[in-house]
């Protein structure tokens, strides 16, 4: 029974930091690459980090913010039919504001906090972007432009954003709602949950038996085209005819080349024999002209 119980004890003291979730904290390992620009090599990165240039219109920093925003697929559990979500869809601040953003990726999957449409001069492809393999920690920092704007915040993994990850952004009042932000705004294309799965089957099979009926419903004055009597023409086989004869050449010829260098030989080929052509076509006009303007002896 002792034994047992210490078996036990062990088994625990060795799972539990298995089952504890750790975040790793990638702020004190970015490497600096210049441009506002810091990853490391466990996942993590920053692009568009800018905490001290204040952008065209703003003579000073209006205020400073700092925000944790958490990603993740419990998140989207208040959604119905998304997959992945931020734990804030909507973000208001003034124009001007210093904003540091803390970004934490609950998933055991890579995660973006990525937001668009800043002034290209100042931020490289108008982007600021939190990058991380979670669960993991990391923050970076930017100066928000002045004006009313609503700026897309999104993770650009593949099907993250369809999936429901995005948010947006307003600076001062903003311009307008963006669609289809979960919990904000409205789907663009809805989903439709009304259905069960024997109604939508018995509607695919009613379209189905509907396709014989319209083919069979088909006019029988429509006239089919007339069917050759062989797919083989007489082209054809001079096409085939030539080919024969000159495959041995062409292959000598192009042997070594890459796909290229065969297109721009064909066409020299070709250019090299329609001279040719249109040297002897002039020949055999002089010729006739020339005979044409001879005088026949006793005229």
């Amino acid at each position: 029974m002792v034994k047992l119980l210490s078996a036990g004890a062990l088994i625990f003291l060795f799972s539990a930091p298995v089952l504890a979730v750790e975040y790793q904290d990638h702020d004190g390992m970015l490497m600096d690459h210049g441009d506002g620009h810091l990853m490391d090599m466990a996942g993590g990165m920053v692009m568009g980090q800018n905490a001290s240039t204040l952008p065209g219109g703003c003579d000073s920093i209006a205020e400073s913010k700092e925000i944790t925003v958490h990603a993740g697929h419990k998140y989207a559990e208040k959604f119905p039919g998304r997959m992945f979500a931020f734990d804030t869809q909507e973000f208001n601040f003034k124009p001007c504001t210093k904003l540091t953003v803390h970004f934490i990726n609950d998933d055991n999957v890579r995660h973006q906090w990525m937001m668009h449409g800043l002034p290209k001069y100042l931020y490289p492809k108008g982007m600021f972007h939190l990058e991380v393999s979670g669960p993991a920690k990391i923050s970076g920092t930017l100066i928000l432009p002045p004006g009313d704007k609503t700026y897309l915040v999104h993770c650009d993994i593949a099907q993250h954003m369809e999936k429901g990850m995005k948010a947006q952004l307003k600076v001062g009042k903003g311009d307008g709602d963006l669609p289809s932000i979960p919990g904000v705004t409205a789907y663009v294309v809805a989903d439709d949950y009304k259905g069960s799965l024997p109604t939508v089957m018995a509607a695919v099979a009613a379209a189905a038996e509907a396709v014989p009926a319209v083919v069979a419903k088909k006019p029988a004055s429509v006239e089919q085209p007339p069917k050759e009597d062989s797919f083989i023409s007489g082209v054809t086989v001079i096409g085939l005819a030539i080919g024969l004869v000159l495959a041995p050449f062409l292959a000598k010829k192009f042997k070594g080349m890459s796909a290229s260098e065969v297109v721009v030989t064909i066409f020299d080929m070709l250019r090299t024999g329609i001279d040719q052509l249109v040297k002897l076509l002039s020949k055999l006009v002089k010729l006739v002209a020339s005979n044409k303007n001879k005088i026949l002896p006793g005229s």
